[in-house]
């Protein structure tokens, strides 16, 4: 109820967007040719978080100081309906706009900015009926607006014409980048608050990481099982195929994965280690690097717990990350003993700098019939690392399936010593290592063993 206790005025088409899409297919076969009209209209309803700045800009500028809209989402998020409802809503308030549409191609800005299935043409209302020229290359609205079609393949074209907005689409893509991106800003000078929004999967390019990190910008970022509308079989199909890889976190996921400079391990390196299925083993181990909080018997950091197994063919294959965060070192040793049970392992290695004897009491404590071989180590954890890289780079060592999180920690270990990986320490990494050297290296000097 209201202040004044009225009933609260109904919006019925907020609410059929918030049915199940069985429901909303079915009252939408009901509704008359003007009420589907209306309910096309009414972007603002449909949008998911991401597709307009009120619900998914990112960190940045202001809502409303803000220059350059990044969106960066997975494929079938919905970037490119978001770009052309944005430009549409630019060109309805602001008669005689003038509008840069940029792509990769021409060809790519008529088939999926001003032609595709969520392109200007598609969004325009029945009202408004703007006019494609394409051997022109513009967009001509009824008000006066006019968007002009651009292409990264020809930078020059962008060098005089002067825009008050632009919508760029796929510039991790673009051929010429920066001289296409120099050229539409020396351009961008009509108006008092000249914006850009730029749609893109994101990808490893040296334009994308120097637009995001140019000020007054603002980012949201998409995957693409966020897309509602989108074929359950095909979301269910690319996720099974690709989740956790790296094709699957920047192409689904919307995520920008970058290589760290001097990193001993590389994105590419890790794909090409990557396997369905391991063949048969002849021994697995289960590598523990114990948190440092559990010398104090509270809550520690992560508690990296991975599992190497030995195959056949000589080589190591990882097969889980059983990693857990935030456990007490009751919880912790109870993952490690649960995962050594799940495996048939036939060793735990333990690393015991962070609590000495306490580390392999509390793991026998969790299941006295566990073997348990703890490691005292004398090196860095990046000097420990630095063997088990060089049997990644000669296609020793091989990943059955994805490990995201352990996968992030090992591409943040640099040659030399440093890291730059996600969270404070490399737990994950660290438990790979001790894991593969004991099964692949075997005794490593400066190390002292002692078994439980």
């Amino acid at each position: 109820m209201s202040g004044d206790g009225a009933a609260p005025v109904r919006d019925p088409v907020a609410e059929l967007a918030m049915l199940p899409r069985t429901r909303a297919d079915w009252v939408l076969g009901m509704l008359t040719t003007a009420q589907r009209r209306e309910l096309h209209d009414r972007w603002a309803v449909w949008a998911h978080p991401g597709q307009h700045l009120g619900t998914g800009a990112g960190a940045g500028a202001a809502a409303d100081d803000w220059r350059i809209w990044v969106i960066l989402a997975g494929r079938g998020f919905g970037k490119t309906r978001a770009g052309a409802e944005w430009v549409s809503q630019v060109a309805r308030d602001n008669p005689g706009a003038r509008i840069a549409l940029v792509g990769a191609t021409i060809e790519d800005v008529r088939r999926v900015m001003i032609e595709g299935e969520s392109g200007l043409l598609a969004v325009a209302r029945d009202d408004e009926d703007p006019v494609w020229r394409a051997g022109l290359g513009e967009l001509r609205f009824a008000n006066g607006a006019l968007a002009s079609a651009y292409s990264a393949e020809a930078p020059e074209g962008l060098r005089g014409p002067e825009h008050h907005v632009a919508w760029c689409d796929e510039v991790a893509k673009w051929r010429n980048g920066a001289a296409t991106w120099d050229n539409l800003m020396m351009g961008l000078r009509l108006g008092t608050l000249p914006r850009i929004v730029v749609t893109t999967t994101p990808r490893p390019v040296a334009l994308l990481r120097r637009i995001l990190a140019l000020p007054g910008v603002v980012r949201s970022q998409g995957r693409t099982r966020d897309n509602v509308h989108l074929p359950a079989s095909f979301v269910e199909a690319v996720t099974a195929s690709y989740a956790g890889t790296r094709l699957g976190r920047q192409e689904l996921d919307g995520e920008l994965i970058e290589d760290v400079a001097g990193a001993l391990w590389t994105r590419d390196l890790v794909e090409a280690r990557r396997v369905a299925f391991a063949p048969a083993v002849t021994r697995v181990v289960v590598g523990v690097d114990p948190p440092a909080g559990s010398v104090s018997g509270g809550p520690g950091d992560a508690c990296g717990i991975v599992v190497v197994a030995l195959g056949v063919d000589g080589f190591a294959y990882v097969l889980e990350d059983a990693s857990v965060s935030g456990a007490s070192p009751e919880g912790w040793a109870r993952a490690v003993a649960e995962c050594a049970e799940r495996h048939g392992a036939d060793r735990v290695i333990a690393e015991a700098n962070q609590g000495g004897k306490m580390v392999g009491s509390v793991l026998a404590g969790a299941d006295r019939a566990m073997p348990v071989k703890l490691v005292h180590a004398s090196l860095g954890k990046v000097a420990r690392a630095e063997p088990v890289a060089a049997l990644y780079e000669s296609g020793r060592a091989w990943h059955v399936g994805a490990f995201p999180d352990l996968e992030d920690e090992l591409c943040g270990l640099i040659a030399g010593g440093g890291y730059e990986g996600p969270g404070r320490s490399p737990d994950r990494a660290d438990a790979l290592v001790w894991a593969m050297t004991e099964v692949m290296l075997g005794p490593v000097r400066r190390v002292s063993v002692r078994v439980l």
